[in-house]
């Protein structure tokens, strides 16, 4: 991506170093990698929140490696870039689009939906409008899943926004209350988030359409990288890693190819009113 110039978001609290234990419990980034990888870019904050309530922070001296501080200043220029796209995009619809914040930490954190541990994956919390992500994120994503450079980075950061753009527009909360009245590990939950985790793929598409119409942002390759980790994703993808097989009553994020296909086709329209995943039927997703 061409990001040379580019404004960095005042809307990003670094926490890093700002260290949170729990009383009890915790998962290290390392520590369970297949619930990192099933979680990617989750839509549902109450599945990564592992950690016990009760908790102490603390600050801790930190020398950041020129890796992180580019990384730093990559998440600020691609939130930014965030909120110039959806302050225009809301201003089309004749609505006002408040930019949500983005805390960057390490290890584990508390946020407005309870506490959570880097193994859960960058995630969106509405009750306090706010991004939650660790850079180690970023550097696992190629470790772990063989999805790499900037513009896929820049996917994770505009799907988790894509969260906030739902919360917005009131779709987030109808989506969380109509799970709520399935109830947990039903077949009609996992439904509802599928479609969440599509639309806000779509969204990512859409922001990466317009931030290179505002900016001549992409590069060639840039958006394979993004259809590759959408690729890497997909609910029967990680099952087959994991498992060997594929359980579809299980998924709560989409396929590969549902993935794929969604962010793509917001990447080539631009177009925020083709992006409803809720009307039509499960099966044509």
């Amino acid at each position: 991506m061409k990001l040379d110039g580019r404004r960095e978001s005042t809307n990003v609290e670094d926490r890093r170093g700002r260290k949170t234990a729990a009383a009890a419990g915790g998962i290290g980034l390392g520590g369970i990698i297949i619930y990192l990888l099933i979680s990617l870019l989750g839509g549902d904050p109450s599945q990564v929140m592992q950690m016990n309530q009760t908790q102490t922070e603390y600050t801790q001296d930190q020398d950041y490696s020129q890796v992180d501080q580019e990384l730093m200043q990559f998440c600020k220029q691609i939130l930014a870039g965030t909120e110039d796209v959806w302050t225009q995009e809301f201003r089309k619809m004749g609505k006002t689009y408040i930019p949500p914040k983005m805390v960057v930490y390490s290890d584990a954190v508390s946020s407005g939906c309870g506490n959570a541990t880097s193994a859960g994956g960058p995630f969106y919390c509405s009750a306090d409008q706010t991004v939650y992500l660790d850079l180690e994120f970023f550097k696992s994503m190629k470790r772990q899943i063989g999805a790499d450079g900037d513009f896929a980075y820049a996917y994770v950061i505009a799907h988790e926004v894509g969260h906030h753009v739902q919360y917005l527009l009131g779709t987030l909360n109808a989506a969380h209350q109509q799970m709520a009245q399935y109830g947990k590990n039903t077949k009609g939950y996992n439904q509802t988030s599928v479609r969440l985790e599509l639309q806000a793929d779509f969204y990512a598409g859409v922001w990466a359409y317009h931030d290179n119409r505002m900016f001549g942002s992409l590069e060639d390759g840039d958006i394979e990288e993004a259809l590759n980790a959408a690729s890497k994703i997909g609910d029967d993808y990680l099952q087959k890693q994991a498992y060997g097989r594929t359980a579809p009553e299980t998924f709560n994020h989409g396929t590969s190819e549902q993935r794929s296909r969604w962010l793509k086709k917001g990447i080539r329209t631009g177009d925020v009113s083709l992006g409803d995943t809720f009307s039509p039927r499960y099966e044509s997703l």
